[in-house]
């Protein structure tokens, strides 16, 4: 669910969550807020435009803090009169937090909160099912290596059979020569 809200003369797409930077606004951080200017509320198919306003629709915010906005520069020029004014202006801001959309006896913030719930529950099964996984995995790795494992009378017969196959080929063990370098020509070789 989202819903189009109308603060200091500007609008704002808001969901629950949001944060966003408003006109300055007379509250204290920490405080909570109802902006009931709501011009549109949408929910997946459903969408209810207001003439202006939506009926029946409020959105409540948190008061996150206040800040600045970037600084603007105004720079008037008068050729010939030798005029000139540079000027400079930081809006301030509020930062909301959006809490809750309600519309028609609905809330998006316990929309919010099933869909959460819902996820960390398919994420606790996920991990059940893995770790399931992975103990069988491991069990059948610990049988085919018990499988797989020499006898000790097989390794004693091995150990002499490496040892005769490095001791017939000597060449192996020698390093190859390396090829002289070759020499720079020179005027005399010519």
């Amino acid at each position: 669910m989202y819903a189009v809200i109308e603060t200091g003369g500007k609008q704002y797409r808001v969901e629950v969550g949001t944060e966003l930077e408003v006109e300055l606004l007379d509250v204290e951080p920490g405080q909570s807020i109802t902006l009931d200017r709501v011009l549109l509320v949408a929910d997946g198919a459903d969408a209810a435009v207001g003439k202006p306003v939506v009926e029946n629709a409020v959105v409540q915010a948190d008061v996150v803090g206040g800040t600045r906005g970037e600084k603007v520069i105004a720079f008037k020029y008068r050729p010939k009169a030798r005029r000139r004014v540079m000027k400079g202006h930081r809006q301030d801001l509020t930062v909301l937090r959006i809490a809750d959309i309600r519309f028609n006896g609905k809330s998006a913030a316990e929309g919010v909160a099933k869909a959460s719930s819902d996820q960390a529950a398919a994420k606790a099964k996920l991990e059940e099912v893995a770790a399931r996984q992975a103990a069988e995995d491991a069990a059948l790795a610990e049988k085919l290596a018990a499988k797989a494992a020499p006898k000790p009378a097989e390794t004693a017969e091995a150990k002499p059979k490496a040892t005769k196959k490095a001791a017939a080929d000597p060449v192996a063990d020698e390093a190859t020569p390396k090829p002289a370098p070759k020499r720079a020509r020179t005027k005399k070789d010519e």
